[in-house]
């Protein structure tokens, strides 16, 4: 059987604008995407992942950088980001698919090879498993302006104060705003997301994002992996232009 396209969607069907990920914004965004993919899916991916629960996507959403770390999944180390060489300060933005993925290879490189598994029917289903893992994750990651961005290298070398204490852009942006966003929710973590993707699967269905979400489909093309991914991160990357001259000039900055 194979997997329903549906899957490379879940970005788009993720939180609205963008607000990603460390470990509470990879379960979130897994949650969310479990309210808006099909039964026919949903069921599929139990089946293929062993997990009959509702964390089906999101028990598996920070499986990639686990693996990364490991001497078997070196080799994947930098498929969850792309190094725009761009000119932000400037507000000259831009993803150069050719420019900016490395030769080991990118987010972007990585999406589009592992739809192209999850969607061959004559691999196995460990390579199919393998597969979602990566999809799961990687699309999240792809969401984080800073994983489609070199400055700084994607924000990791930028000081800022966040509530008084110095932190690094990309930790800040990754970890501590989405949990300072969520304090009124669940103190466990897993618990935490699954409220706030139920909070937000609500503004998406019924709420203040409603008349957006049709728009988040628009030029998207199942049969085109590869543009559809590059339009995702071009967009990611804009949000890093908007805001490129602030990093330039100030090293250290209030948040």
């Amino acid at each position: 059987m194979k997997i329903s396209i549906e899957l490379v969607v879940l970005g788009l069907v993720s939180l609205p604008g963008v607000i990603a990920w460390g470990e509470l914004g990879h379960y979130t965004t897994a949650y969310l995407a479990s309210y808006f993919v099909s039964n026919s899916t949903e069921a599929y991916l139990k089946d293929l992942l062993g997990n009959k629960n509702d964390d089906y996507l999101a028990g598996i959403s920070t499986w990639a950088d686990g693996f990364a770390h490991t001497h078997k999944g070196n080799y994947t180390r930098g498929w969850h980001y792309i190094d725009a060489h761009d000119n932000p300060e400037s507000e000259k933005c831009n993803v150069d698919y050719e420019r900016d993925c490395k030769e080991g290879g990118c987010v972007i490189s990585a999406l589009v090879n592992m739809t192209d598994l999850a969607l061959d029917s004559q691999t196995s289903e460990k390579d199919h498993q393998f597969a979602v893992k990566m999809l799961v994750h990687f699309i999240g990651d792809l969401h984080q302006p800073l994983h489609n961005e070199d400055i700084a290298q994607g924000g990791t070398q930028l000081s800022v104060k966040w509530e008084g204490d110095e932190s690094k852009l990309h930790k800040v942006w990754d970890t501590l705003i989405p949990e300072k966003f969520t304090e009124h929710l669940h103190s466990r973590r897993n618990r935490r997301a699954l409220e706030w993707a139920q909070e937000l699967a609500d503004e998406i269905s019924n709420g203040k994002f409603a008349g957006e979400k049709d728009s988040w489909l628009k030029d998207f093309d199942p049969s085109d992996s590869f543009n559809t991914v590059m339009k995702w991160s071009n967009e990611a990357n804009d949000f890093v232009c908007d805001n490129g001259k602030t990093f330039h000039h100030f090293n250290n900055f209030l948040l």
